[in-house]
C-alpha cells in the first residue's frame, strides 16, 4: 500500500475538516526520523507539533509504557486512583515556575486544560470575564475557540462562540506593536467592555504557537502580573506549547521570572502519549467543589508513565541546555539565510528550540509571502522534510525539532531546507 493509496481510503472514510499537511503515512520512527509506507526517510523538524521533544519511540518510554500496560491500563483517577498519577502530579507541582504552593489536575487535551483553566479562575473569582490575544490559539472546542484569535480555519464557521471573551493586540516587534499599545489596550478594554472587577482571566502564550511564534517580552509578562495582582485577576499562563524544555527553560515563564496563578500543560509532556494538565496555586485549584472537575480519560495511567519516563530523560539527557544549543545552530544558519535574502525573510525568531522565519515580499512587514511559505511547505516532503508553517498570515515556517536529535541530523536538515528555500526563492 503506497502513500497515494493510503491517501485516497483516507478521503472516503475520514472528514475533509481533519486534513493533513502531508500525503505521506509514516510506517515508523525513530528520535528525529520518520519513514513513510514507501521506504522513503524524512528529517522531522515538527515532532507531531512539539509533542515528542524527547525524540520519536525514545527507548525509556517505550518501556515504561509497556510496564504499565503489563499491570493495567485504566481505572479511572477518579474511581479508583494510583500512585504513577500522584507522582506525576509531585513532579509537575514542582517543577512549575514560583514558590507557592501548587496543585494540579489531569485532562486528556490541550483545549480541556484551557477549558479547566477558564472553570478555575471563574470559580476562584466568581467573575464571569476573560481577556486573551490577537493572533493566540488555545483549542478546538467552543470556549477555546472562543478564546483563539484567529478566525480562518480555526473559527470560520463554527459560532455562535461564548460571551463575555475579550481580545487584545500581542506585542509584536516586527510589526510595530508595543508592549505599552498592548498594555493600553487592555487598559481600554476596562474602559469600555468590562470592568476590571468582571474579568476572572487573563490568558497569555509566552510564544505564540498558531500566531507566529513572537515571544512576549518580560516586561509585558511582568506587566501583566503586576496587572492582574491590581485587580484581583487569574493570570493564565498556556504552555502547552513551550513547555518541556522546548524553549531553553523547563516552561517559558521562567525567562521572564513570573509566576502565573495557573497554567496548562500537554505536547512534549508524554512523548505522544494523550495527557495534559492544569497546575496552580493550591488555593486556585481548589475553588471548585469536589467533582466539578475531571474527565473519564484524564491521567490515564499508560500516559502518566510515558510522562515520568519523558522528564526523566529532559533531566538526564541535559535537554533544557541542549533546547538552547539547538536554537543557537538554528538561529546561526537561519540568520546567514536571511542575509542572501533581506527581502524575503523578514525576520528569524527563536527561544530556545522554538524557532521560525517570517516570509515577506520586498521586504515588508505589510506583505506577508504566504504563497512562498505554501510552496516549501509543499516541497518539504520531496527534500525529505517535515515542516509546518504558522502565522497570522500563514507566512511563517516553524522549526520545532525533537531536542535529542543529533548534531548530524540536525546540520543534514538544515541544508535540505536551505537548498529547499534557495531553489523556491530564485
Amino acid at each position: 500500500m503506497n502513500n497515494q493509496q493510503l491517501q485516497n481510503r483516507k478521503s472516503k472514510v475520514i472528514a475533509r475538516g481533519q486534513g493533513n499537511v502531508y500525503p505521506v503515512y509514516v510506517e515508523r520512527a525513530l528520535n528525529s526520523e520518520v519513514w513513510d509506507v514507501e521506504g522513503k526517510r524524512y528529517i522531522d523538524f515538527g515532532t507531531g507539533i512539539a509533542v515528542c521533544n524527547t525524540g520519536h519511540s525514545h527507548p525509556k518510554v517505550i518501556n515504561a509504557v509497556k510496564a504499565q500496560v503489563d499491570k493495567f491500563s485504566h481505572t479511572c483517577v477518579m474511581v479508583n486512583p494510583y500512585e504513577v498519577a500522584v507522582e506525576l502530579a509531585e513532579k509537575l507541582t514542582s517543577l512549575a515556575p514560583g514558590n507557592s504552593d501548587k496543585k494540579a489536575i489531569f485532562v486528556s487535551t490541550g483545549a480541556e486544560a484551557v477549558e479547566n483553566c477558564i472553570k478555575i479562575a471563574r470559580a476562584q473569582t466568581k467573575r464571569r470575564g476573560v481577556i486573551a490575544f490577537n493572533g493566540g490559539f488555545h483549542g478546538r472546542t467552543n470556549m477555546t475557540m472562543a478564546l483563539t484569535g484567529k478566525i480562518t480555519p480555526y473559527k470560520n464557521l463554527f459560532g455562535p462562540f461564548p460571551g463575555d471573551i475579550f481580545h487584545a493586540p500581542y506585542p509584536m516587534e516586527a510589526h510595530g506593536v508595543t508592549v505599552q499599545q498592548s498594555l493600553k489596550a487592555i487598559e481600554n478594554l476596562f474602559k469600555v467592555d468590562i470592568a476590571p472587577t468582571d474579568v476572572a482571566a487573563i490568558i497569555v502564550e509566552p510564544v505564540q504557537g498558531e500566531g507566529g511564534f513572537y515571544a512576549a517580552p518580560a516586561e509585558f509578562l511582568q506587566a501583566l502580573r503586576k496587572l492582574c495582582d491590581d485587580h484581583g485577576i487569574m493570570l493564565i499562563a498556556d504552555e502547552i506549547q513551550t513547555g518541556f524544555g522546548r524553549t531553553g527553560k523547563m516552561f517559558s515563564f521562567e525567562h521572564a521570572g513570573v509566576e502565573a496563578d495557573l497554567m496548562t500543560m500537554a505536547k512534549g509532556i508524554a512523548g505522544g502519549f494523550p495527557i495534559a494538565a492544569v497546575v496552580g496555586k493550591s488555593d486556585v485549584m481548589d475553588a471548585p467543589l469536589p467533582g466539578g472537575l475531571g474527565g473519564t480519560y484524564g491521567g490515564s495511567p499508560v500516559a502518566c508513565a510515558a510522562a515520568l519516563a519523558v522528564l526523566d530523560i529532559i533531566a538526564k539527557e541535559n535537554l533544557v541546555e541542549r533546547a538552547n544549543k539547538i536554537g543557537e545552530v538554528f538561529n546561526q544558519r537561519l540568520t546567514a539565510l536571511q542575509q542572501a535574502h533581506p527581502k524575503l525573510i523578514l525576520e528569524v525568531r527563536n527561544q530556545g528550540a522554538m524557532i521560525a522565519i517570517e516570509l515577506v515580499a520586498n521586504g515588508d512587514a505589510e506583505q506577508p509571502n504566504t504563497a512562498l511559505t505554501q510552496a516549501i511547505i509543499a516541497g518539504a516532503a520531496d527534500a525529505g522534510l517535515i515542516l509546518l508553517a504558522c502565522g497570522f498570515y500563514g507566512n511563517v515556517i516553524r522549526f520545532l525539532p525533537a531536542l535529542t536529535i543529533d548534531d548530524n541530523t540536525l546540520e543534514e536538515g538544515l541544508s535540505k531546507f536551505e537548498q529547499l528555500f534557495t531553489k523556491l526563492a530564485s
